[in-house]
């Protein structure tokens, strides 16, 4: 495939500048500067409702399954209106909205009015409400954020919630009453308050769960929005020169898809179709049914989703013709993609348009806003995070034997929000803020190559031999090995003898296997890797497969779908033992020969 052409499209210069200090630390910054960029985000809606107010900004699927839609000028209109419902309830930052609903034209509506005129508003995850069994973190959060409206679509869906944990006294507001919001004339409040809006008004609190503990609010200011927007544009010009469609599932409770790809749309004046498929059975579907109408410019997804829709890209010719059309970029985030998943998508290009269509990623975090690295020339190979962005310092920390990545710039957090002890903690004496990740360089010779995850600097752990374990590349290898029978794996084996393997399948794909069959699938895999490992600190020497999914009650799983392997070892202690008991149980892959 790499001889196939690649679609051209428009990337930004990927340089770096490269300092190596005494004490072993290593910065990196582009050499190229950070053009301006606007004071808030929605002087950006204003202007494009202004230039193109007859262009769609966003669509939804309706009861009948065609798209309800809104232009820039309706949306700037509504915005407005809404945005006076909202002052006149005397909601800020300390009685700031929460939304507990998923992706919807009313959630962008609410979003954009509060960003307009400086009200702090919270998306919650919607697996607060709905998947947790006892409600604690929403309790937690709704305690932390003392919010003065609480809003959420589906009142009968979230009923449950809203009784459990919204504080006495609070405004519950649900979709059956949102015509209210846009009900109101916008006066001059409405503009008073958006010439107050500047770059440290406080636009949202994004929620992170975190490896341990209740989660943090992460504070996220219009400067970070829009500093942001502007790197990720002279990273991607290519954004600039055509409006982009996304057609997009990612939640707005998580950076990704709140900050990154919904900005990615205001900022260039785009479109964005709203996904209401999931890379999950039953819900899939959905996504293909999207693709086979709208072409994206550029597509987003984490690597589950990649897989999840793969099959029905080979086999239906109209869905990749579709898909293909137009489509400029592929970008993964949240884990690494799987090498096969990679080839796969590229051959299904050549094959459809005769030509590649590139692959890239970066790094980023709910603190960063989240882009701080991009792979602008696209990605080497999958697992590749490219270059710190314009504008962005970065420094890489020596900890024990790997290298901390520490970020600076416009687009940095400034802390969490009523939670000063641990702000403090998440930044070094320079200013920099600590990822807990650990990076290194795909080729020590040539830094323009970039660099490539290392894993947590805290998850890494010593057999009883005193051998250090690197978790983070161990786990990546498995999990690309086994692709596409198993979404993530955590590995075993503090203190002791030899690695083990707890395996999570990918509901998807393993969908109507039972245990034995999985087994059968994964046993020859697992042995694979086993003769191909080099030592004790490389090779599983025994793997057992959940029958339980990751717990998000337990913190087993972050919102975005990653696995917690701290939490996961914690909760699972019954089954650590079992891997390691003698006699074997049965359920257990033994791959030590």
């Amino acid at each position: 495939m790499a001889a196939a052409p690649a679609r051209k499209v428009a990337l930004g210069p990927a340089d770096v500048a490269v300092e190596r200090r005494s004490d072993g630390a290593i910065l990196l910054r582009s050499p190229h500067a950070l053009h301006p960029y606007p004071e808030n985000l929605t002087s950006r809606l204003a202007h494009w409702a202004r230039v193109a107010p007859e262009r769609r900004l966003i669509a939804q699927r309706d009861a009948g399954g065609g798209w309800r839609s809104l232009n820039y000028g309706q949306a700037l209109s509504r915005v407005r209106a809404i945005a006076q419902s909202l002052l006149d309830r005397g909601l800020s930052r300390e009685r700031p909205l929460a939304i507990l609903s998923d992706n919807d034209i009313e959630h962008f509506l609410l979003a954009l009015a509060c960003l307009h005129v400086g009200i702090a508003y919270a998306p919650v995850s919607s697996a607060y409400s709905l998947v947790s069994t006892d409600h604690a973190r929403l309790k937690y959060v709704l305690g932390l954020l003392t919010p003065g409206l609480v809003y959420a679509t589906d009142g009968e869906r979230y009923a449950k919630a809203i009784a459990a944990a919204v504080p006495p006294g609070t405004e519950v507001l649900t979709g059956e009453r949102f015509a209210e919001l846009g009900a109101a004339t916008p006066g001059p409040a409405v503009d008073a308050a958006h010439a107050t809006v500047g770059p440290d008004t406080i636009a949202k609190f994004l929620l992170t769960s975190g490896s341990t503990g209740q989660p943090k609010a992460v504070i996220n200011t219009q400067r970070m929005l829009c500093s942001n927007q502007q790197m990720i544009a002279q990273t991607l010009p290519s954004l600039c020169e055509a409006p982009p469609v996304l057609v997009d599932w990612l939640p707005w409770n998580h950076t990704a898809g709140s900050n990154h790809n919904t900005g990615i749309v205001i900022y260039n004046g785009g479109t964005l179709y709203i996904d209401e498929g999931r890379p999950v059975p039953g819900l899939i579907e959905h996504t293909v049914r999207n693709l086979r109408e709208i072409g994206p410019t550029i597509y987003f997804n984490v690597p589950r989703g990649y897989d999840a829709l793969l099959p029905y890209l080979r086999e239906d010719d109209a869905l990749r013709e579709r898909f293909f059309s137009r489509l400029q970029l592929l970008q993964y985030a949240a884990a690494v993609l799987p090498q096969p998943t990679w080839e796969a998508y590229e051959a299904l290009a050549v094959r459809t348009c005769g030509e590649r269509v590139l692959w890239t990623t970066g790094y980023g975090a709910t603190e960063t806003s989240p882009a701080v690295m991009y792979t602008g020339r696209g990605a080497v190979r999958a697992g590749s995070l490219g270059l710190p962005l314009d504008g962005v310092e970065m420094k890489l920390t020596p900890v024990d034997d790997k290298l901390e990545a520490r970020f600076r710039g416009p687009n940095i957090t400034p802390g969490y929000w009523r939670q000063p002890e641990l702000t403090a903690a998440a930044f070094d004496d320079e200013g920099y803020y600590r990822t807990g990740d650990a990076l290194r360089f795909v080729d020590e010779a040539d830094p323009m190559l970039g660099l490539e995850f290392d894993g947590r600097t805290t998850e890494d752990f010593k057999l009883g031999t005193g051998t250090w374990v690197s978790v983070g590349p161990l786990r990546a290898r498995i999990s690309a090995a086994c692709s596409p029978y198993v979404q993530d794996v955590v590995i075993t084996g503090h203190n002791r003898d030899a690695l083990g393997a707890l395996v999570f399948p990918n509901a998807i794909v393993c969908q109507g296997l039972d245990a034995a069959a999985l087994r059968a699938h994964l046993q020859p895999v697992f042995e694979r890797l086993w003769r191909e490992g080099t030592g004790s600190s490389t090779r599983i020497a025994r793997a057992l497969i959940m029958e339980a999914p990751p717990s998000i009650d337990a913190s087993e799983v972050t919102d975005k779908g990653s696995i917690n392997q701290r939490a996961v070892l914690k909760n699972r202690a019954g089954l650590v033992e079992r891997l390691y008991a003698e006699p074997i149980h049965p359920d257990i892959m033994v791959l030590a020969k």
